[in-house]
């Protein structure tokens, strides 16, 4: 239910901040994606090197969002999401400073506290509302997400702005991340959570408490969900630039926007997908994802092949090969029902785990965090050693059919266990099989 005294207004200044300090976190935590494909060119880095790279950032990212996450639960997104984007922004500045291949790893690390933002943001925008909209509510903020398209189209016109510097745009990002640091303090209150505690004097759960949900299977199938959904959307956002450039031999302004085509639906449909998953239940939506985004990705994953075939006059010989046209356009209805996906895993959360939100959107978040680190290091080895480039959307394509798999016979066995009245596609299973 709604806290007393929590006005429309102050849930929207919370949610509408939030959003914005999520989406410049975003747009650094995915900066290699550009500016990474000019450090590659100086260093002279192997596609494995380059996918590890990219990735790293997403490492830091992903392992942090479990502890930023259980510390927004005891001390409130308020300050934790102001440190956050303050101590990132150092490290995006620090980052212009080094030369080696090595310090640009270390760096890299620090850069990659951005993506820890977004378990402080589940957290405390999800305590600003009540359960019938907290589907609604978390997909706005998932549309942070477009911070991706922002750098992807946004960071290769900079840096010809900057004269072809990648430390420049690193600079500007770092400053710009600093001040939504301020602006986002300076606007936002504490949520209701955390200031009812402040005025009682009631000490928060210790670590232990707040990890107990941890224990259930069910937390770490919704992970292996967002492992895709996020982890597969944060790849290919980072992947998909080197991809334009390497496969169809595009220049790297029109290889950004084309990945940035890709981001903006992967983003910007979260909020529907929060509102179809108020609706219509996030089980159903989860179905719509997988599939259409096996039947994608199978596509996608087909190489350009050179066929000769015995013909009555002799051999004829053709190419078979997805026209850039086709590709561009399966990359966004993929985008969208991952970004329709992103919004279903978090529509569980605050529902089962209302008072450990933070620690189990940590670790679904870091899990599918994790999926954007070594999915890009794997898609680099995959094309050294098999020299294939469609090879990252074939293992897209099994990743996605076990996921599907597993949710629909964990389904089918819970769905054994409830009563006729309760069963349909948008009745939460989970409610009654917590520990599935």
């Amino acid at each position: 239910m709604l806290s007393q005294g929590v006005s429309r207004g102050a849930q929207n200044t919370a949610l509408g901040a939030s959003t914005l300090a999520f989406t410049v976190c975003f747009a650094v935590w995915t900066i290699f994606s550009i500016i990474g494909i000019k450090i590659k060119a100086d260093l002279g880095l192997s596609d494995t090197q380059f996918g590890i790279l990219v990735a790293t950032p997403v490492l830091t990212g992903s392992l942090s969002r479990i502890f930023l996450g259980v510390w927004t639960d005891q001390y409130g997104g308020r300050v934790v999401y102001t440190v956050q984007m303050l101590v990132t922004a150092l490290a995006a500045y620090l980052l212009t400073m080094v030369t080696t291949y090595e310090m640009f790893l270390v760096a890299a690390l620090g850069v990659g506290l951005a993506g820890g933002s977004f378990a402080v943001g589940i957290a405390y925008v999800s305590k600003w509302y009540e359960k019938e909209k907290q589907g609604t509510a978390l997909g706005i903020f998932g549309m942070g997400n477009v911070g991706a398209a922002v750098t992807n189209f946004g960071a290769p016109f900079l840096l010809i702005a900057v004269g072809g510097s990648w430390q420049g745009v690193a600079q500007i990002y770092s400053i710009v991340l600093a001040i939504t640091a301020v602006l986002f303090f300076l606007f936002t209150k504490d949520d209701p959570a955390t200031a009812a505690r402040k005025q009682t004097g009631q000490k928060h759960a210790s670590f232990m408490e707040q990890m107990e949900p941890l224990k259930n299977l069910q937390v770490w199938r919704f992970a292996l969900y967002y492992f895709f959904v996020f982890g597969g959307f944060v790849a290919l956002a980072l992947w998909l630039p080197r991809y334009y450039v390497g496969a169809y031999g595009l220049e790297l302004q029109t290889a950004g926007m084309l990945a940035a085509a890709y981001a903006l639906p992967g983003s910007i449909f979260r909020a529907l997908g929060g509102w179809l998953s108020d609706k219509y239940g996030a089980r159903t939506v989860m179905y719509w994802t997988f599939i259409a985004s096996v039947v994608c990705t199978f596509f996608m994953s087909y190489p350009a092949t050179d066929y000769t075939v015995a013909g009555i006059n002799g051999p004829i010989s053709f190419n078979l090969t997805i026209p850039l046209e086709l590709f561009v356009f399966l990359t966004v209805v993929l985008g969208f029902f991952m970004s329709l996906g992103k919004a279903a895993v978090y529509k569980h959360i605050p529902v089962y785990y209302p008072d450990h939100v933070g620690s189990v959107g940590g670790i679904v978040g870091l899990i599918g965090g994790l999926g954007g680190f070594f999915l890009p290091i794997v898609f680099g080895y995959m094309n050294d050693v098999i020299g294939v480039w469609t090879s990252c959307f074939m293992l897209l394509t099994i990743i996605i059919g076990i996921a599907l798999t597993w949710m629909h016979f964990a389904i089918l066995n819970l769905e054994k266990k409830r009563t006729p009245a309760l069963r349909g596609p948008r009745n939460l299973p989970e409610l009654e099989a917590l520990h599935d």
